[in-house]
């Protein structure tokens, strides 16, 4: 017996040849933009030019997670878009940050002192320099408050974390 060409074999094997149908070309599914108020679009916009910016100290997998855990749970705004939103988050929004979620240095300023943090050692002013310092702050107040568990304001008064979010705290700076 000799080579047989495949033609030959399917011939001996006597297998059908497969018709294919015909699938009709569609136009690519383009989503509808879920997100109609405009303000929200441009913090959208904001964040995702954030997000590719090649020279930045947090990686695009954490900022993709801030993303979408703030789009998830529906908060609008550029502020629970590029942090933890935990609830010292939510309280930095209301106590140092302005309508358009940019930091208020001294107010933040008078935060870590009314915390006894000791902020001199933050002074560079290069590019990025209030992210910096709105993160290195707020990690080292995150520390603090695993600790006490309150909030010193700069006018004095105190807040108390709640029990739930304080267990979290607790649990990541204890290892």
């Amino acid at each position: 017996m000799g080579r047989k060409t495949k033609t030959e074999r399917q011939a001996a094997l006597q297998i059908p040849a497969l018709e294919i149908a015909e699938v009709p070309a569609t136009e690519p599914r383009i989503l509808p933009d879920l997100t109609t108020d405009r303000a929200e679009q441009l913090a959208v916009a904001e964040i995702d030019m954030q997000i590719a910016l090649p020279k930045s100290k947090v990686p695009v997998h954490y900022k993709l997670l801030y993303k979408h855990r703030a789009q998830a749970a529906g908060i609008k705004g550029k502020a629970a878009k590029r942090s933890t939103w935990d609830w010292l988050a939510r309280q930095m929004k209301e106590l140092v940050l302005t309508e358009k979620d940019k930091l208020r240095v001294e107010e933040f300023y008078a935060l870590l002192d009314a915390n006894g943090i000791d902020h001199s050692k933050w002074t560079s002013r290069t590019p990025g320099w209030e992210g910096r310092l709105r993160m290195t702050g707020g990690i080292a107040l995150r520390r603090r408050l695993a600790d006490s568990g309150v909030l010193k304001l700069a006018d004095g008064t105190e807040r108390q974390m709640p029990e739930a979010d304080l267990q979290i705290l607790v649990h990541k700076f204890s290892l």
